[in-house]
């Protein structure tokens, strides 16, 4: 709509903001009109009319098998647009005009704000399934009647309010009609029945559906009495009500198509079981987060003891295999660590490898560096514990084998997420300026511990590609090549 409106039109940003409102809105409209609505805005030189947004109502047929969004119609071809447009009235004149063997009635609607028709809506019904309207029937109708006389009237949309429809009930899901001091005049079945789960007994109509609804939630003092004006419909609000046995989402509706305060719609829906699974998930969450912050816990104390262990070592080898015992343990607890303070199972790795970094830079002899280039992105657990292991051990033999006490040097982490979008990628380089590989040395075959366990978690559970280079003019250059799911944005 953004590049139509600024393609073909005058309109304002402000005017825009508007049209995206009232597109937020409309498909109660659409609902309650039991038809199709396509918004038409002049264009910059007043000869044409373009499509910016259409609608398909999930209360009946649709009157347009094809997409409207984007077609230019000349001025004088459709008079009910003109009239609408320029007389800045509701438009019912005509007979229904027949598609595609289906008649068809035809409304148009001026969209008003501040004082200025912004364009028009056609409203379009599917006349074919047309039979006596039921109660529930003419409830809609007079409910969109009213609506469209406040978009005609700049009324409707409620500023301030936009409503995310995906979340909001809506129409089909229950419907309350009350009258101008918030007495029930309709109660669609949908609405009696999430009334009767709150623990009603009774019909709703004739009540008053703030003081029912105040006595079927528990008592919370002054609450109430908001309680009791939110849901009489005097103001644009949408809540939750919580009895012992439900918990009903509403959302009111004032109606004011004449200026004048006539009543209320109030949409409403049962989300029991929504909200009973959402606290499930909020507990296991909770569950998990703290299985990994004992689990991090475990690994720290284990850590510690392996450290105890160490300085009481005589061998000096085996002082040093204990301590890189504490640097492996210790990277899998920083993962936890992580874990334990999200909501899924997936971590910022680029907060991890520095931290991996830094405690590898422990052992760094003399004047080493370290630091991290590129971005490693969000990843699963699955990919992000063994990743920190190998990423220490390759450190850890940089900084030891790479350079004796006294030099000077870097070790630089490079991240690069690519790939496809079916099949995305990571690609890790650890480059050092070092002394190099040693003459014939082959890293697939190279027998110390550290080396086994990068080629076993990279080859084996990442499902990824290990190599270690001579660097480009000194050093060497480890690359990792892994496979990754590709990031949520």
């Amino acid at each position: 709509m953004n590049d139509l409106v600024r393609q073909h039109t005058a309109l304002s940003d402000s005017d825009l903001e508007w049209l995206h409102l009232l597109v937020s809105e409309w498909q109660l409209l659409s609902d309650l009109s039991f038809a199709d609505l396509v918004l038409w805005v002049p264009t910059l030189d007043g000869t044409r009319y373009v499509s910016v947004a259409q609608m398909r109502p999930n209360t009946g047929p649709t009157s347009y098998q094809d997409d409207m969004v984007g077609h230019l119609v000349p001025r004088g071809r459709r008079p009910m647009l003109d009239s609408a447009l320029d007389e800045g009235r509701i438009v019912r004149e005509g007979d229904p005009e027949w598609r595609e063997e289906v008649p068809v009635r035809v409304e148009s609607i001026p969209v008003r704000r501040e004082g200025r028709v912004l364009g028009v809506i056609a409203r379009n019904t599917n006349l074919l399934t047309v039979r006596t309207p039921s109660r529930l029937e003419l409830t809609y109708l007079q409910s969109a009647s009213d609506l469209a006389q406040m978009i005609a009237a700049g009324s409707f949309p409620f500023p301030g309010q936009q409503v995310d429809m995906d979340a909001s009930p809506r129409a089909g899901d229950g419907l309350i009609r009350l009258d101008a001091d918030g007495v029930v005049q309709y109660a669609s079945p949908n609405a009696l029945s999430a009334y009767h789960r709150l623990g009603l007994a009774a019909d709703l109509v004739g009540h008053h559906l703030g003081q029912a609804t105040a006595e079927l939630a528990p008592a919370r003092g002054p609450v109430d009495e908001a309680l009791v004006k939110l849901a009489s419909g005097w103001a644009p609000r949408e809540f939750e009500v919580e009895g012992e046995d439900g918990v009903i989402q509403l959302r009111a509706i004032p109606l004011k198509p004449k200026g004048t305060h006539i009543g209320s719609l109030v949409l409403l829906r049962d989300v029991t079981e929504l909200r009973r699974r959402e606290r499930e998930l909020i507990t296991k969450d909770a569950t998990i987060r703290e299985i990994h912050h004992r689990v991090k816990n475990n690994l720290q104390t284990v850590a510690a003891l392996l450290r105890l262990q160490s300085r009481r070592m005589d061998s000096e080898q085996g002082r040093e295999a204990l301590n890189e015992a504490v640097r492996r343990v210790g990277s899998i607890a920083i993962v936890h660590e992580t874990l334990s303070q999200n909501l899924d199972e997936r971590v910022e790795f680029d907060e991890i490898a520095d931290r991996v970094l830094a405690m590898v830079a422990e052992i760094a002899p003399g004047a080493v560096a370290t630091r991290r280039t590129g971005r490693f992105g969000i990843l699963d657990a699955e990919v992000a514990t063994p990743l920190s292991m190998v990423l220490t051990e390759i450190l850890q033999n940089a900084l030891e084998h790479a350079f004796v006490p006294g030099d000077q040097g870097t070790v630089e982490v490079g991240a690069v997420r690519g790939g496809s979008r079916t099949e995305p990628r990571l690609l890790v380089t650890v480059q050092d300026n070092g002394r190099g590989l040693p003459e014939g040395f082959d890293p697939h075959r190279a027998g110390n511990l550290g080396l086994q366990i990068v080629r076993t978690l990279v080859e084996g559970e990442l499902g990824g590609k290990f190599d270690m280079l001579p660097g480009a003019e000194r050093g060497t250059q480890v690359i990792l090549d892994i496979p990754v799911r590709a990031e949520k944005h």
